[in-house]
This record gives structure tokens, sequence and C-alpha cells, in this order.
């Protein structure tokens, strides 16, 4: 600690493990890298079990169920806690929310390895759940943050594409998970291998966040509205929440919207698996979807940064994603359709996925001046909400094939017919596709509370404000 870092950049002294920071970190590079790989390894420990549940089903004697069950947590755990995490993020502030996400998902990740430790441990299904648990409940303190972060760190003109870079930080997460999981297992005896590697980048998020992170927000506000992004208190600005018309309907449609993609990640690989597929395949498609999402999402949150067309933006984005869902509900029952179901996984990532970031800023324009975390979480816990009910009742209308199939799946079960459930999720992505498009209007109440303030303060300091000042009375 005795060197001299005067000269060397924050973020850059960041990078090398923070040994030189003496100062509180004003540079929001490194504010949002943390930030961001916070919510990636976050998303990688959600998903690591999915792309590969019938191979972890068959090693510890488990139910397709149970091993679903790892991924549902998540979104059973973020309905509590994540009214918790709305508080922390505008109370407590984004400094200590992102900290203790990095720790709680280390020792989740830690915490799942522990069957593979002790032999004589007779239940390790609780192990698993129990470290799921507790990344869940650190995932509930980033996911929140994108809208937060770009709010209180990024001017006006730079808004939509900070947020977008947050918030395709979690899907990269899954990306990593969809790709690495089926990569690592492939057999039984490589998952301690695979629970082993995801500890790494947990505990590196873990060290950065702990030693680089020294405050919430930056020395001066980078716009009018980041001066009064938390004037609302939490239970204020819920009240203001439930009488807005607009924001509840964009919360249910874009909760909607959310419960849908999340439950198409977790239950991808084992649609796929009934018609013959492989896992690698099945991973693969999900990387497709993440990956057109993110390039999707650069140019929309680019368009959208100059133009502001926030509403036209989703309301085409929502249209578009309920054709391309029918589309992979009917070809996703054959078999050999390897090429149009990548083209169509890809189109659903370039459609749906991309349009995330800007309608998280919409809620944001829409609910102003309601707390960034309180108006963001607030749909991200809804949205989890009805991504638990639609993945069980998924689940629920699936049977079992009596008859032989091409199946792949690895759960030593029958396989399940899927055909009915992927229709339901086509036609409730159609629903609220409809739904926002023909009821949902608002006006973008930050950009005018800002175009406002800064039309008073060109006036107050304009020559002719000051030619029009009383002068002072001259001394005798």
């Amino acid at each position: 600690m005795g060197s001299d870092c005067s000269a060397v950049p924050h973020h850059a002294a960041c990078s090398a493990s923070c040994v030189c920071l003496k100062e509180p970190v004003h540079d929001h590079t490194a504010y949002h890298s943390l930030c961001d790989m916070s919510g990636t390894f976050g998303h990688q420990l959600w998903l690591s079990f999915a792309p590969v549940a019938d191979t972890i089903a068959h090693h510890f004697f488990l139910s397709t169920k149970q091993i679903n069950w790892l991924s549902l947590i998540y979104l059973v755990a973020s309905i509590p806690s994540g009214v918790v995490a709305i508080w922390v993020l505008d109370s407590v502030g984004l400094r200590w929310a992102t900290i203790v996400c990095a720790w709680l998902n280390f020792f989740g990740s830690v915490f799942r390895t522990l069957p593979f430790l002790f032999i004589e441990i007779q239940d390790p299904f609780a192990f698993l759940m129990a470290g799921q648990s507790l990344c869940a409940l650190a995932q509930t303190l980033v996911i929140f943050s994108p809208a937060k972060l770009a709010a209180l760190w990024f001017p006006e003109h730079q808004r939509a594409t900070a947020n977008m870079i947050g918030t395709m930080s979690n899907p990269l997460g899954i990306l990593v998970a969809n790709l690495l999981s089926p990569a690592l297992v492939k057999k039984e005896k490589d998952i301690p291998l695979m629970l082993g590697i995801y500890i790494i980048p947990a505990g590196l998020a873990c060290l950065l966040a702990t030693a680089c992170l020294w405050e919430s927000v930056p020395p001066s506000p980078p716009s009018a509205g980041a001066a009064h992004s938390t004037s609302e208190k939490f239970l204020d600005g819920l009240k203001l929440l439930l009488r807005n018309r607009a924001y509840i309907i964009l919360a249910v449609c874009f909760g909607g919207g959310i419960g849908i993609f999340s439950s198409f990640s977790v239950l991808l690989e084992q649609v796929l698996c009934v018609k013959g597929y492989s896992n690698e395949f099945a991973g693969l498609c999900g990387a497709l979807f993440i990956v057109f999402g993110v390039l999707g999402a650069l140019v929309l949150s680019l368009y959208v940064d100059r133009t502001k067309q926030f509403t036209e933006v989703v309301k085409i984005g929502f249209c578009l994603t309920s054709i391309v869902c029918v589309a992979f509900a009917l070809v996703s029952q054959l078999q050999g359709q390897t090429l149009a179901l990548a083209a169509i996984c890809s189109l659903l990532g370039l459609c749906g996925f991309s349009v995330a970031p800007i309608a998280m800023e919409l809620v944001i324009e829409c609910s102003f001046p309601v707390g960034e975390g309180t108006a963001a979480g607030l749909v991200i816990v809804l949205g989890q909400a009805e991504g638990l009910l639609i993945m069980v009742l998924l689940t629920a209308l699936t049977v079992r094939r009596a008859e032989p199939s091409v199946s792949t799946c690895q759960d030593g079960q029958g396989p399940l017919d899927w055909t009915v459930s992927m229709l339901l999720m086509a036609g409730l992505c159609a629903l609220f596709s409809c739904f926002l498009v023909v009821f949902f209007h608002t006006r973008y109440r930050r950009l005018q509370a800002e175009a406002h303030m800064s039309h008073s303060i060109q006036e107050d300091t304009s020559p002719e404000a000051a030619d029009h000042e009383p002068r002072p009375a001259a001394t005798p």
C-alpha cells in the first residue's frame, strides 16, 4: 500500500484488484463493471443446473420436478426478498447491495459443493437447494440495480445504453451457463468439476466488490433527474405506483414477459431433449437467444437514446415476439429441425429479449419521481411471481408418453409431451402483447421534469434575467 497510485485511473486500479486505491471510486466505468460482474455470475449460478438437468437428476436419483426447483427457488425467493432489496437499493444504496450480493453468491456456490466433499451426506438435494437459496437471495440485490445505476451515474443521453449494458449482464450469465455446463458435464463424474469452476468467478466478484466499491453515488449528479432520483420514500412511492394506471399495465405485461423468458430459459433443455436434440444443441439455442438479444438491445438502446421512442419500440418488440413464440411452440414439437430451431431462438432473443432494457427505462419514465429501485424492483418481483406461476403451470400440463420415442433425456423416466405447454406459453405471450398495445399509454415524466428544470436554470442564468434583478441601493 505504500506505492504511489495517484497517476493510475481508478477503474484501472480496480481491475488490478484495487490494491492501490486510497480514494473512493468516482469512475462510473469501474462501478458499472463490478455491478455487471455480480449480475453475470449470479445468473450463471441460477441456471448452472438447467442445461444438464437430466444428468444431474440421474446422478442424484432426483426427479425432474426436483431439478426444476433448483431454478424455481430463484423465483420463489425473489418475491419476499425482493421487497427488502428494493428498500436496500433506494435507502441503503448501490454499494452495500452489490457487496452483500457478491458475498451471498460466493457462500451459495461453495455450499453447493459440500455433497461432493463429504461422502457421508445422505441428502445432497438439501445442500444443493440451500446453496441455490443463498444465491437466489443475492440475485434480488443486483437484478434491480441497472435502472438505478443508469439514473445515478449517467447523463440523460446515455441512460438507455447504460441500462442496456447493466440489464444484459444478467443474460450473459445465462449464456455462459448454457455453454459452460454442457461443455463441462459430459458424464456424471464431471458434476463436481462444474460446481467447483463456478466458485471461481463468484469468489472474484466477491473480492473486487468488497475492495473496490466505496460509494453509491457520484460526487455530483450527472442530470437533473439524478438529483431527485430518490425524492419519494419507499412507502410513499409505493402508493404513487398503485395509483399509476400506466405503470400497473406495463408492470403486468412486462412482468409477464419476464416470466415467459424465465420459463423458456429453464425448460428449454427438457423441451428439446424429448424430440431427440442433445444438451449441447439446447445450450447452443439458449446461447443464440442471449447473443442476438444483446446485439438487438445494443442497437435499440442507441436508437432510443437519440429518439426517445420508448413506447413504440416496446410495443413493436412485444408484437414480433408473440409471432416468433408461436413459431417456437410449433417447431419445437418436430424432429430434425435444428436449423429452424436455431433461427427461431435467435429471433426470439432479437425481438423479445432486446426490448428488456428499453422497457425498464419506460418503467422509470412513467413512474417518476418514484425511486428507480422501487419502480424497477416491483416490476421484476411481479415478473418473478408470474414466472413461477407460468413455470408451474407449464410443467403441470405435461404428460408422460408410454410409447417408444427418440428422446435423449437421461432422467430415467418416460419422455414428456410438451405440446399443450408450449402452445399455452405462446398464447400468454400474445395476450400480454395485445393488452400492452391496446391499453398502455403514458407521458415521459422524467424527461419532462428534466426539460423543465433545465429551462428554469437557463432562465435564471440568462443575461436578460440578470438585467432585471434589483440592484442594491447605493451606500451613502
